[in-house]
């Protein structure tokens, strides 16, 4: 699990200078740092994620941190479906995330943002670097004929 961290504007998502140290005892995964992107700007919103407990102090652009921040920037600005974000790492990054489906709300009517997550679906595109090419092999034969 993730914490999140909500800032004043993009300005102080993009200054932030972590302790890195300080973050890997924290008893989550990572931590989200997002604000509203600047008036004016193409984004809806702007982040940065930091796991030094996983192994890697700034990733460059976290697919994973954007299944918390779509639904969660999607209910900041009144259920809007499809947002453009922008990942504000040294390399960065641009990403447009959609929720996809319905959530059943508190009185049990299917409405966006309700509370449950398990009848919605995040769409992330974006353009992706390659950092890891390779092959499987599994020693296991293929299953038979029927499946078993």
């Amino acid at each position: 699990m993730d914490l999140l961290v909500r800032l004043p504007d993009a300005a102080a998502v993009r200054s932030l200078s972590p302790d890195f140290k300080a973050i890997a005892r924290l008893p989550f995964r990572g931590v989200i740092v997002t604000a509203m992107a600047d008036a004016g700007s193409k984004y809806d919103f702007v982040s940065r994620f930091f796991g030094p407990a996983a192994g890697i102090n700034e990733d460059p652009v976290t697919g994973s941190a954007h299944c918390t921040l779509a639904p969660y920037w999607a209910n900041q600005l009144g259920g809007k479906r499809l947002l453009r974000a922008k990942q504000l790492s040294a390399r960065g990054g641009d990403l447009e995330v959609e929720l996809s489906g319905v959530r059943k709300g508190s009185s049990g009517a299917n409405e966006p943002g309700g509370t449950n997550p398990g009848d919605e679906r995040i769409f992330i595109r974006g353009h992706a670097v390659s950092t890891l090419e390779g092959r499987v092999v599994s020693p296991l034969p293929p299953p038979a004929a029927g499946g078993k």
